[in-house]
This record gives C-alpha cells, sequence and structure tokens, in this order.
C-alpha cells in the first residue's frame, strides 16, 4: 500500500516526486490557459489551420468558432488542472488523445502529434502524481 505524502511538509518539499509533480501540475495549468486564450487572439498562431477538415465538417459553425470553443475547453482544462489535478489531468490527456486524433486527420502536422503524445504522458504522469500527493483530509483543501 502506497503511503501518502503531505504536500505541505518540508519532506514532500524536499521529494523529487513532490517537485515533478508541482513542475507538471504548473505547467499543465498554466499552458492550456494560456492556449485557450490565444485561440480568442490568434497572436502565437492561426488555429484554424490545425483543424483537420473532416472535424471541422462535424462541429456546426466555422472552424473560427469551433476555435473559440476549443479556447474555452483548454482554459476549463487548465482552471480544474488548478483545482484537482487527478481529475484534470486524465482530461488534459483524453483532450490531447483527441488533439493527436484530428492532427492525424490533418496530416502534414505529425511532429506536432509526437510533441502531444509526449505532453499527454506526461498528463498522465501529473494524474497519477496527484494521487501520491493530495491532501489526506478535507480540510487540508482549503
Amino acid at each position: 500500500m502506497a503511503t501518502t505524502v503531505r504536500p505541505r511538509s518540508l519532506a514532500a518539499i524536499d521529494n523529487p516526486a513532490y517537485q515533478a509533480f508541482l513542475t507538471l501540475r504548473v505547467g499543465f495549468v498554466v499552458a492550456p490557459i494560456l492556449f485557450g486564450v490565444d485561440k480568442f487572439t490568434n497572436l502565437l498562431a492561426d488555429w484554424t489551420t490545425y483543424l483537420a477538415p473532416a472535424i471541422d465538417r462535424l462541429v456546426p459553425g466555422s472552424a473560427s468558432s469551433a476555435m473559440l470553443a476549443v479556447g474555452v475547453i483548454e482554459i476549463v482544462a487548465g482552471l480544474i488542472v488548478a483545482v484537482r489535478p487527478k481529475i484534470g489531468g486524465y482530461l488534459v490527456a483524453a483532450w490531447l488523445a483527441g488533439i493527436i486524433g484530428n492532427l492525424l486527420l490533418l496530416g502534414d502536422h505529425y511532429d506536432v502529434a509526437l510533441r502531444d503524445f509526449g505532453l499527454l504522458l506526461a498528463a498522465l504522469a501529473l494524474a497519477r502524481l496527484a494521487t501520491a500527493f493530495q491532501p489526506t483530509h478535507h480540510a487540508e483543501q482549503l
């Protein structure tokens, strides 16, 4: 039976596994929120070019409106990781699986799909580490 390490203890802070958990948690809060916000501004990329035509035909509205919905989902996913990293880690992993599927349908972006597969593995690692470092009492979550 695995023991639960209290995240606020000094021993946990010095624990490399806890440090990895914090690194992944911060990364999977910040990145989805930033990329989600960018779906509204298109400063980093024209996100509609990453939407496979087959997916675009499935969703109602334009590719631009689909990307706005994607942005909202990404922002929500980042917020869920912030408050419930175990659930959020699995949610982000599932979302990345969908993105990978879209990129494979699109073609020409296999490098991005491979990178996103690495991120999917990291999101799964976050979810597993969150199990070890979750607060042991409800009062500790406040």
